[in-house]
């Protein structure tokens, strides 16, 4: 059974695309072109679904054409329509730190670098604006939003799902 907390968000299905089931992918990573993983996962009706894939065409560098195994026909793919797409965490271990989506690093912990306190779990990624923003949630229920720059990133540890950050002075009192 694929758990909520070993995956993260990659994007959305659309609307189908011709007669033979394909259907229009908006993803936000490209993970599953870049790693070799073979197949995504698709949120149906509350349960997360694998689907393997047998072939995909890049329509933009947002949206792809994509043709899923056992998905032949219309009223197939109209199942998958507005449908969240996942990819497991575990194939962003196969990728470089760089190439590695923000949407990963939902669920881990940030540091203050200069102090060693836990600001809090990061919840969400604003991307909305060209200057992506880490929202955290701090352990009073509030949230702060600090931008997601490799600047401010001063270490990385995946085993323990933890991100220390040296971010400028008083921007945690904004």
């Amino acid at each position: 059974m694929i758990r909520q907390e070993d995956v993260y968000q990659i994007g959305r299905m659309g609307k189908v695309h011709g007669l033979k089931g394909e259907i229009n992918f908006q993803f936000t990573d490209d993970v599953w072109d870049r790693t070799d993983s073979d197949y995504i996962i698709c949120e149906v009706d509350g349960i997360l679904v694998p689907f393997f894939i047998e072939e995909y065409r890049f329509r933009s560098d947002s949206t792809a054409i994509m043709k899923l195994e056992g998905i032949d026909t219309v009223d197939a793919a109209q199942m998958l329509v507005n449908c969240y797409v996942y990819f497991e965490k575990k194939y962003q271990e196969e990728l470089d730190e760089d190439e590695v989506s923000l949407n990963y690093f939902i669920g881990f912990k940030m540091i203050d670098g200069d102090n060693g306190e836990d600001i809090g779990i990061i919840a969400d990624i604003d991307d909305k604006t060209d200057n992506w923003l880490f929202v955290v949630e701090r352990k009073d229920g509030s949230e702060v939003m600090i931008p997601a720059h490799e600047e401010f990133i001063s270490e990385i540890n995946k085993e323990e799902k933890k991100m220390v950050m040296d971010l400028p002075l008083g921007l945690l009192d904004l």
